[in-house]
């Protein structure tokens, strides 16, 4: 039996909002190892969203299905699909019906504006418990009202637990903030280090021999993932090899070819490399798990220039699979390089020190190489009026690649296990089975000390205060 485990019927029910943990979204996948890896602690019900769900309207029993990835023979979860996130008489109706109680919430706030809307209602009987994420700096204090709805806020990014801080002010000390990072199920993603016939064959299908250089790109074709810029960096890298050598060298890009919040990337690459050019490789199908890990583990790395991330799970799944990184540093993406201080120590951020995106360490885990950017642009929409877009240039990846490639497969092989070694630590826990741990440490930590919401609060509407900013421009 799980360490921990609790009868049924004396567990805690959970509302999870995000997206239906059936489907293979990023937060999807977040939320199923979640439940997964809780089952025993907590019964779940999961409001699905999903774009114009085809089985809104139904409910389904998952818990058999959880109990046989679990050593558990009582798990209770439900899934309810919907379209989007939820509304307010969904929710009341969900908590009444299923004696709900906390609520649990992963992506974006801006999808639950409806939700922190009516906190004031929902906290004196609920608390709200929220897996946030900010993809890069100035501290958003638009946000400020969504994080002060929720009693507990779990950071996945270092970023983002400074941000919440800052942005709360005084009122953090009301909170529990801790840092959760992203976990994945590490029977999907690993290393492959002995003899797989399946994984053989699956080579053969993609190349006759062995490349002597794979680079993979595992994200969207959307515009803040750099794609175009991504393609750039190749080009710059290839044309800088005999044409021998370079023909033995690929990328492989797993994303949308075409798409409105991105680009056509057949056009990009046909201007780059001429529309003969057979050595850019896209994968725009869906595919399994089994075979996501087979490409990390045939590339000698990945790559993400994403110019704001707030973590970036195609790296973590990567550095699960022993291959390693080569990333912008911003956001999420940089606490998986795992740079180091003058001590030694993880780097920790604060109102001085809020990113390490202008290079202030260098040193960081052998398995990544760095592109610090060149630039912070202050952009921004009427949702979230600024916000820095960190771009690095072409030219410094591909730099990184040219690192990579001159090393020998070994040596590659050697620091992608370093990273293996480093995600999977006590440190990092990057698996499903180190977050949910966290998650439990935290959630636990509410039901022993939450105080539901007062039914009202004086406001002194006299009261100026300044509206400064909370940490430093520049630094």
């Amino acid at each position: 039996m799980v360490e921990g485990y609790i009868p049924k019927e004396q567990r805690k029910n959970i509302l999870l909002l995000t997206d239906d943990i059936r489907l293979p979204s990023g937060v999807g996948n977040i939320g199923k190892e979640l439940v997964v890896h809780t089952s025993h602690k907590y019964n779940w019900v999961n409001l699905g969203g999903a774009m114009n769900h085809p089985e809104k309207g139904k409910v389904f029993d998952i818990s058999e299905d959880v109990n046989k990835l679990t050593n558990i023979p009582d798990a209770q979860v439900k899934v309810i699909p919907i379209d989007g996130y939820g509304d307010p008489m969904l929710v009341r109706h969900t908590i009444k019906q299923e004696k709900i109680d906390a609520i649990f919430l992963i992506t974006d706030p801006r999808y639950f504006t409806w939700l922190f809307q009516i906190e004031n209602e929902i906290r004196k009987k609920t608390p709200i418990i929220y897996l946030n994420i900010w993809d890069d700096y100035p501290a958003p204090m638009y946000n400020k009202a969504f994080y002060e709805s929720c009693d507990v806020l779990m950071g996945i990014s270092k970023q983002t637990v400074n941000i919440n801080k800052l942005v709360l002010g005084d009122k953090a000390k009301n909170k529990i903030i801790d840092y959760v990072p992203h976990g994945l199920n590490r029977n999907f993603y690993y290393p492959i280090t002995t003899t797989d016939s399946e994984f053989e064959n699956f080579k053969k299908k993609v190349f006759k021999t062995d490349p002597k250089f794979l680079l993979f790109f595992n994200s969207r074709n959307i515009r803040r993932k750099s794609v175009p810029d991504t393609l750039l960096a190749w080009k710059y890298f290839v044309d800088q090899l005999p044409k021998e050598e370079a023909e033995e060298c690929y990328f492989i890009l797993h994303t949308d070819i075409v798409s409105d919040a991105g680009t056509d990337l057949i056009a990009v690459t046909n201007y780059l490399f001429g529309s003969g050019y057979k050595n850019v490789i896209y994968s725009a199908n869906k595919i399994g798990v089994k075979e996501l890990n087979y490409l990390y583990n045939m590339a000698d790395a990945q790559i993400l220039l994403t110019s704001n991330e707030g973590w970036g799970l195609s790296l973590t799944e990567a550095m699960l699979a022993g291959t390693p990184i080569i990333a912008n540093v911003t956001g999420g993406m940089q606490d998986q390089m795992r740079f180091e201080d003058e001590n030694g120590n993880w780097i920790e951020f604060d109102a001085d020190f809020p990113s390490n995106h202008t290079g202030k360490y260098k040193k960081c885990g052998e398995w990544a190489f760095p592109v610090f950017p060149t630039n912070r642009s202050l952009v921004g929409s009427p949702q979230t009026p600024y916000i820095w877009d960190d771009r690095c240039s072409p030219e410094d990846a591909a730099e990184r690649i040219m690192e990579l490639y001159n090393m020998d497969k070994e040596e590659r092989q050697r620091r992608g296990m370093e990273g293996y070694k480093w995600a999977t630590s006590e440190e990092a826990g990057f698996t499903g089975q180190q977050m949910s741990q966290r998650v439990i440490k935290n959630m636990e930590l509410l039901f022993d000390t939450w105080t539901p919401r007062t039914h009202f609060e004086f406001i002194n509407v006299n009261e100026v205060k300044e509206n400064k900013l909370p940490h430093k421009l520049l630094y």
